[in-house]
């Protein structure tokens, strides 16, 4: 459960997107890192006194180190100037009956300027969406969009899988301008449109963003067992089937590696596996990036074969591919690894985004 501090502001330190990180000092000795979004509790200065919940700083998560600031209870801040007691300001609440629930403008409900454009859609007219399980593969998917189609609008919608603000991302901070937008779906929030499902974020992509391609990943901070089931990401194979539903092309980023010590994720992992092999039902067309390690490609080509029954495995050609990695506007980064620490992780990425940017045709 919540593991309570209070403190006393002392520094500000980096800001982002949405985000603020400080330095907060405790009654009893001992100083925290914590990261206040503005937009919820408002904005915090030197001086002012925290609420905090520390769990996830306490127990040296990696994705999740902050303490996080529930509250400023000695200054408040003011009614956001769109609150009214009415839905004319939007009535989409995420993270649900949680004490920091927001109430947002949906992007398809009726106070909404997009409301008949979206009751209308059926369709997403054939885009490419390229589905991947990890949030660290949003700039590489883009890269590899971009490498061959650099004016192509490319939306990404963000998944409740990991963290629920968009502005926790300093990723998708950093890609301000490279994206068309960003559609937070589910219990997310804090996108440039808000959607209540992933259909519905998929119609909003497509119909007001205006998107020729479409990435699905959940959030940084994703959550595992170590099982086969109990990983966030396995909902990739869900969005699969949505995007199959609204009539457009799924294409699979396939979460490869051979610098993961951890033997379940060497070749392909096996979240990948089971998101497409188990949980997608309708087909896909699952990207293998060409002049792999040979003994890497043997193993992705033996762990992939049972899934040729279901979905078309696409070897993509890769040249040019390594620059456009590392012309990334943000830093690219897995568990730790870098580009040169995890270069399949990241190529395979890269080589999802270019075949839908080649079925742009």
């Amino acid at each position: 459960m919540v593991r309570w501090r209070s403190g006393t502001v002392t520094a500000v330190r980096r800001r982002w997107a949405g985000a603020v990180e400080l330095d907060v000092d405790l009654p009893g000795g001992g100083r925290m890192r914590a990261l206040a979004y503005p937009g919820l509790v408002g904005d915090p200065e030197p001086g002012d006194r925290v609420l905090l919940n520390a769990g996830a700083l306490l127990m040296g998560l990696g994705t999740g180190g902050y303490a996080l600031v529930v509250a400023l209870p000695d200054r408040l801040p003011a009614d956001p100037p769109q609150a009214t007691d009415t839905r004319d300001a939007g009535h989409l609440v995420k993270a649900r009956y949680t004490p920091l629930q927001p109430i947002l403008l949906g992007v398809d409900e009726e106070a909404s300027p997009h409301h008949a454009r979206l009751a209308a859609a059926e369709s997403v007219d054939g885009m490419p969406v390229v589905t991947a399980d990890l949030h660290s593969a949003l700039p590489a998917i883009l890269a590899g969009v971009h490498a061959d189609a650099p004016d192509a609008r490319v939306a990404y919608l963000l998944t409740d899988g990991g963290a629920l603000p968009a502005w926790f991302s300093r990723t998708l901070a950093g890609l301000a301008g490279h994206l068309a937008g960003t559609v937070s779906v589910g219990q997310a929030f804090g996108g440039d449109l808000e959607a209540s499902t992933l259909h519905s974020g998929l119609l909003a992509a497509r119909h007001v963003l205006g998107a020729d391609v479409a990435i699905v990943a959940q959030g940084p901070g994703n959550l595992g067992t170590g099982t086969r089931w109990g990983f966030s990401g396995v909902a990739v194979g869900e969005a699969v089937n949505a995007v199959a539903t609204l009539g457009g092309r799924p294409v699979g980023s396939l979460r490869l590696s051979d610098a993961d010590p951890r033997p379940r994720h060497r070749g392909v992992s096996h979240h990948s596996l089971t998101a497409y092999g188990r949980v997608a039902l309708a087909p896909a067309e699952l990207v293998v990036p060409d002049g792999l390690d040979p003994a890497l490609a043997a193993e992705v080509a033996a762990a992939l074969a049972p899934l040729a029954a279901r979905h078309r495995i696409v070897t993509v050609p890769t040249d040019g591919l390594d620059a456009a990695l590392r012309a990334s506007p943000v830093g690219l980064s897995t568990m730790g690894r870098d580009l040169d620490g995890d270069h399949a992780y990241f190529l395979a990425a890269a080589a999802a985004g270019r075949h839908a940017a080649r079925l742009l045709g």
